[in-house]
């Protein structure tokens, strides 16, 4: 079994923790944890190629995407590996909640997300169908509200 944890921080007032947890090599992985304070909507939530923070969010660099194909739903056949879809809040007053499954990320291995950053956006992620010119780059989700670099956890 492999775990990380990641530490959400940003310039405001979002922040959280979330967890990582695979298995075993090669199977899904499992992630779960809080955001405080995420305004309420969808907010796209993506793994960016960087573990660096130097500069805030902006150090963490594009989505990850090590075979260059487009972005897209985490449910498409093609997509970046750090396509996370988004998550959603209900209130900003209220923890907002993360516990899904992924297929394509992995804790181990050559395309492993350990020592890269998460990032959760302060728009939605159009998952590559919005027209938008950045659709099939960042799902036109916008600014980066905070992140953090997944780090190996017990």
């Amino acid at each position: 079994m492999s775990k990380a944890v990641c530490v959400l921080r940003g310039d405001g007032d979002v922040k959280g923790t979330v967890t990582f947890t695979q298995e075993e090599a090669g199977g899904k992985v499992h992630i779960k944890g809080t955001i405080d304070n995420l305004p309420a909507g969808k907010h796209g939530f993506h793994i960016h190629a960087f573990g660096d923070n130097t500069n805030g969010c902006t150090s963490a660099g594009g989505h990850y995407n090590p075979h260059g194909v487009d972005h897209a739903a985490p449910t498409a056949a093609v997509r970046h590996v750090g396509d996370l879809g988004n998550v959603e809040s209900s209130s900003a007053s209220t923890p907002t909640v993360i516990d899904f499954y992924d297929s394509v990320i992995s804790l181990t291995g050559p395309f492993s997300i350990v020592g890269r950053s998460l990032v959760v956006h302060e728009g939605v992620d159009d998952l590559g169908l919005g027209g938008h010119e950045l659709s099939k780059v960042t799902g036109n989700a916008g600014g980066r509200l905070a992140c953090g670099v997944l780090g190996i956890s017990s």
